[in-house]
């Protein structure tokens, strides 16, 4: 976002004696959601397939040298998540990082952040279902129940969890990231036995001479670390869900920083740690993409039932992942619908204070994610994962240009910043836009996948612009009937 769009974003009238800018869309929802169940959805957001499935790939892609690539990632997301949780603090809302670009950057900026954070959601929930259905059919029981069968299954389960209520859905998260952090502590636990043991695994003794013996910390050289960063920044999706479940619970400005400074160290011990202890444990390349490196670890040990464990609690991470979609899609699309940005039947809640609406609207997406299983179902998961990588970077992308324009606005005294500040800005808004752009230009090293991606943007551009133009079309004969 250039200066001048900076400079004529609509200015905020909000003073320190001023009423707080009300978003339309934040009014109905009940206020269920906990401090653990923020907590955990912090949790969960910071833990999902990424880890538990793909880092298995990226370790043999990259080798040790990945837990580098974890760990910046990582610190760029705490950023991003740093920044959005100044924005809920001067003003809690549920359609989060939407309403604070409708507030700084005006309207058309929350529609661009409203609909590529659709595109994200739509499209990871297609992937989720995908994933699931595959999961699955690890156990002999369900190999016989077509792919598209199981993903229609779980699409349906996890909706009905999500209309009935926003405590339901907490709830939900609560014991799916308890499970998820179960899993990886008792992993770490065994890992760091074998390691003060000399426990040999897979026929060699873990340590350092795991990681020296077989090529160094950068096995491959530099250049497969940089090309899995697409899929590392993609692991951290859904941190921002935090920004969202704030508008749902009482106490924000108490449960918000605590959520919020926690996600550094969990992103620490779970994922630098344990890519960590895999490298010290087994060489890079024992790992492949088609099998969770836990279960490759366990399995080398002879841990008994070590895949249908890991099979289990990576399903759950999927679940988890499609629950949190639904989640947030619902509540941004009614934000967008009540300022006319998306569809009006996105803005309708049921009795139970959910916008069933914009879920719902979700979930037809996902379905036709239904028919490329039943179409595609060996390359459903590699398709939507990658389209899915443009929206959650656009949508970290316009946090930090929103922040950016928040804080200048508190520069030229019309608002005031709260306490729980991003530090080092402006730096440090401009140095992760920057990463993350560079991580999108990356992109076009990999012929395989990551360009074809990119040829994606000119044709989403053209759908958003098509879209404005028709949005505005109909408000103007909404506008002469009245």
């Amino acid at each position: 976002m250039s200066k001048e769009a900076l400079d004529t974003a609509p200015a905020v009238s909000r003073t320190d004696t001023a009423p707080t800018p009300h978003d339309a869309g934040d009014a109905g929802y009940s206020k269920d959601l906990k401090a653990r169940h923020v907590n955990m959805i912090a949790i969960g957001g910071a833990i999902g397939t990424g880890l538990f499935l793909g880092a298995g790939g990226r370790l043999h892609d990259a080798g040790p040298a990945l837990a580098l690539a974890y760990l910046v990632c990582g610190i760029f997301a705490f950023f991003v998540v740093r920044a959005l949780g100044e924005l809920v603090l001067y003003r809690p809302s549920s359609g989060s990082f939407v309403s604070y670009a409708r507030e700084f950057l005006g309207e058309k900026g929350a529609y661009v952040a409203g609909w590529m954070y659709f595109v994200n959601w739509s499209t990871t929930g297609i992937a989720d279902i995908t994933a699931i259905a595959l999961y699955t059919h690890y156990w002999s029981l369900f190999t016989d129940i077509p792919q598209w069968t199981l993903a229609l299954i779980a699409l349906a389960v996890v909706l009905a969890v999500n209309l009935i209520s926003v405590k339901i859905f907490g709830e939900m998260e609560f014991w799916f990231s308890i499970i998820k952090v179960a899993a990886l502590v008792a992993f770490m636990c065994i890992g760091i036995f074998l390691l003060v043991t000399q426990h040999k695994v897979g026929g060699e003794s873990p340590g350092p001479d795991v990681i020296t013996g077989h090529g160094g910390f950068l096995p491959h050289g530099l250049m497969p670390v940089v090309l899995v960063m697409q899929g590392v920044v993609f692991a951290y999706a859904s941190l921002e869900l935090v920004g969202v479940a704030a508008g749902e619970t009482a106490e924000p400005h108490k449960v918000v920083p605590r959520a919020v400074n926690s996600i550094m160290w969990r992103v620490g011990l779970f994922y630098v740690g344990s890519v960590v202890l895999l490298a010290l444990l087994l060489p890079a390349s024992a790992y492949s993409a088609g099998q969770s490196p836990f279960v490759t670890v366990l399995s080398r040990i002879g841990v008994p039932a070590a895949g249908d464990v890991m099979n289990l609690v990576v399903l759950t991470a999927a679940m988890s992942s499609l629950n949190s979609g639904l989640y947030s899609t619902g509540r941004i699309l009614r934000s967008m619908a009540m300022a006319g940005s998306a569809p009006r039947f996105t803005a309708r809640m049921n009795r139970s204070q959910v916008p069933y609406g914009g879920i719902m609207l979700t979930s037809a997406v996902c379905v036709l994610g239904v028919g490329l299983n039943y179409l595609v179902p060996g390359k459903a998961f590699e398709i939507v994962l990658n389209i899915a990588s443009l929206g959650i970077i656009s949508t970290w992308v316009i946090i930090m240009v929103c922040h950016l324009a928040f804080v200048r606005r508190a520069k030229e005294g019309l608002l005031t910043r709260p306490q729980f500040r991003l530090p080092g800005s402006p730096v440090t808004e401009i140095a992760t836009i920057a990463f993350l752009l560079s991580v999108l230009g990356l992109m076009w090293k990999d012929p395989e996948v990551g360009r074809k991606t990119l040829y994606l943007i000119p044709l989403i551009a053209a759908g958003l612009v098509a879209g404005w133009y028709a949005i505005r079309r109909r408000d103007a004969r909404s506008a002469l009937r009245d």
